[in-house]
């Protein structure tokens, strides 16, 4: 009689255990169903995806420089002045972009990402767009003078057509148009997998003002992964 009540006493007990366990998976299963997809995983996928791009460019520029040198030996003068354009893209090495550069805050549902400077690359010259004009033709026929007025030229609007690239207005365009780009590029698939999510683009001079709070006491993509090993 006591066999058959420990036997019965056991069989009880391991069925208690087999539905304890599928009620836990059964349980964890319907979670993540109502959940939906994990917005880290995908914002993890999109880094991904972004980082196979190499560098992004999205925006680029024309501009126009006019440069004068001078040269005088004794008693002669010669002047040559220099008009040159030149187009210069403005670039994100996203190569160098990690999974410690973004964050997401639960609370409210925002991912943050700190992108890579903008790069000024450039300028092209428009070789068929250059004009000069000179004066002095007698001390650059007798002398090296044409050559030096020459290299100065080049010298001078190659510096003045980055100085005009990197003035304040244009590198504000440029941080704006990639910003846009880069949040349409992490939103589409958080929108795609049925996810509510605002996403953030942060340079890193910007996060060193301590403009965002957020960013100081979010947990990393990064730190969110590796959690969860």
């Amino acid at each position: 009689m006591k066999r058959g009540c420990f036997a019965i006493f056991g069989f009880l007990a391991a069925l208690a255990i087999i539905l304890g366990a599928i009620f836990v998976l059964g349980r964890d299963y319907i979670e993540k169903k109502i959940a939906g997809p994990d917005p880290v995983t995908v914002a993890a996928t999109s880094l991904q995806g972004m980082r196979e791009q190499a560098r992004l460019s999205t925006f680029a520029a024309r501009y126009v420089t006019v440069v004068t040198a001078t040269q005088q030996r004794m008693w002669l003068s010669a002047h040559k002045t220099l008009i040159m354009p030149g187009d210069v893209r403005y670039e994100v090495d996203l190569s160098k972009l990690q999974q410690k550069d973004m964050r997401w805050d639960a609370n409210t549902n925002t991912l943050s990402i700190v992108l890579p400077p903008i790069e000024v690359v450039g300028p092209t010259v428009d070789m068929n767009a250059i004009r000069e004009y000179s004066g002095g033709g007698i001390l650059m026929s007798l002398t090296d003078a044409e050559d030096q007025l020459d290299e100065a030229n080049r010298k001078a609007a190659q510096e003045d057509l980055l100085k005009q690239a990197r003035a304040d207005a244009p590198m504000r365009l440029a941080r704006e148009a990639t910003r846009r780009a880069v949040e349409r590029s992490f939103a589409m698939p958080l929108r795609a997998a049925g996810l509510q999510a605002n996403v953030q683009v942060l340079f890193p001079d910007e996060v060193k003002r301590g403009s965002n709070e957020v960013w100081d006491i979010s947990p990393s993509i990064e730190e969110v992964l590796a959690n969860r090993h």
